[in-house]
């Protein structure tokens, strides 16, 4: 049984809807990104992390160590299509696989940079 790490910064965190796709990973931490990532809102339905070379922020999320075929048949297919899965760098140096902004939707009608608003659960609250 291979484990990987899934790093999650929207709907699979904590009491988030895509969450329940998790209850077979176990649950890691609260960690965050290298500050390499500009965030983003689509219609405040959902987070998308995009790396960049510059101006990047760090990302707050949650680890858990998955089985691949959580990934594959629970988690995955519930996705939205702007999102791709990645690698990306956590704070520590070191790497995980995380769901990620696919370039082509960043300019997308209902996309909004929230980089600098501290998160998806703090973006959401100021929102409210």
């Amino acid at each position: 049984m291979a484990l990987v790490t899934m790093f999650v910064n929207g709907q699979a965190m904590s009491g988030g809807t895509l969450n329940d796709a998790l209850h077979k990973a176990r649950f890691v931490g609260k960690v965050d990104t290298a500050p390499k990532y500009r965030f983003f809102s689509v219609r405040d339905e959902f987070p998308g992390l995009h790396p960049v070379a510059t101006d990047g922020f760090v990302v707050p999320g949650e680890l858990y160590e998955v089985e691949y075929d959580v990934l594959r048949d629970e988690l995955l297919p519930r996705e939205p299509s702007e999102l791709e899965l990645g690698v990306i760098e956590l704070a520590d140096g070191s790497g995980s696989l995380s769901m990620r902004m696919r370039e082509s939707y960043l300019s997308a009608a209902g996309v909004t940079d929230i980089s600098d608003r501290g998160g998806w659960l703090t973006y959401l609250a100021s929102t409210r």
